[in-house]
């Protein structure tokens, strides 16, 4: 029996699966961010043992976690629960628990679920994106995520699309996650003179006629197809499944991949670019699965 416990900024979901991958039980609650970071373990650690009821035995457990554990260090960085960071989550973790706990960032759950049995199934190559908050990507080769030697595999977020760019949190100028994030596209509509009122709107503002909705999304297109083509030049996957809030916009398989064959270096550009299958799911259900990985 595996359990998965998905770590968000305002939620915390987990799930329980057998050995065959069903479902037994999941649980969704709060992340307690206000009380910081001894509330946030407290709280999975409740969680876990709420699941448990439903295996009946002491159960594998992983972790999908914002940000990313420091080789150098064992700690958490970069995560934007930032009481997170600092901190030797998975020491602590697997103190309280009593047992190894396996963690991994979001979108490299995200990938090994589409990759499992999402839209990636049976694919051979599986390059996993996020794009909502943040910009993330994960790798997944034969059912097996593939972290890397210094476990930053499918970071595309933070490849450069403008040197002169704007500068990212990150310390470096015009990351990929400047312009393809939910703030990002937020802030270019709001410079080109628009009002927000939240990304999802955008492509119904264009439709109906705004201008600066359009020039916002045709600019988020041309950026989309610029990196993306980047790693798929380098890693040439089976398929790109996206993730995230911004997966929705309908644009990204249409254009969003047009776009991006005019920067393939191939003569027959026939990558697949799919919506996920899991939805908001696939991270508690890839957490699960870094045990079978």
């Amino acid at each position: 029996m595996r359990i998965g416990i998905d770590l968000g900024g305002t939620k915390t979901e987990g799930v329980v699966i057998d050995d065959s991958g069903t479902e037994l039980s999941r649980r969704r609650t709060a992340t307690p961010t206000a009380g910081g970071y001894s509330a946030i373990l407290d709280n999975i650690v409740a969680l876990v043992g709420q699941l448990e009821k439903y295996a009946d035995a002491p159960c594998r457990v992983g972790l999908g976690t914002p940000g990313a554990v420091s080789l150098k260090t064992g700690l958490v960085k970069n995560a934007n629960t930032t009481c997170l960071n600092g901190r030797p989550l998975k020491e602590d973790l697997s103190e309280r628990l009593e047992r190894e706990i396996r963690i991994e960032n979001d979108a490299n759950c995200f990938a090994l679920a589409e990759a499992t049995d999402g839209a990636g199934t049976g694919k051979f190559t599986v390059f996993g994106i996020i794009m909502g908050t943040g910009v993330g990507g994960g790798v997944v080769v034969n059912r097996q995520l593939l972290p890397g030697l210094q476990k930053i595999a499918g970071e595309w977020g933070h490849n450069s699309l403008n040197q002169n760019g704007a500068p990212c949190y990150c310390g470096r100028r015009g990351c990929v996650e400047m312009y393809l994030s939910g703030p990002a596209l937020a802030a270019d509509y709001i410079r080109r003179g628009g009002i927000t009122t939240g990304t999802h709107t955008l492509p119904a503002r264009a439709t109906s006629g705004d201008p600066n909705a359009q020039a916002t999304l045709d600019q988020f297109l041309s950026n989309f197809g610029r990196a993306l083509a980047t790693v798929i030049n380098i890693l040439d996957p089976d398929v790109v499944v996206l993730g995230g809030g911004l997966s929705a916009f309908d644009g990204l398989y249409t254009r969003g991949r047009t776009e991006t064959a005019q920067h393939v270096f191939t003569d027959s550009f026939t990558t697949p670019i799919l919506r996920n299958h899991h939805g908001d799911s696939a991270g508690v259900l890839g957490a699960a699965r870094l045990w079978s990985s």
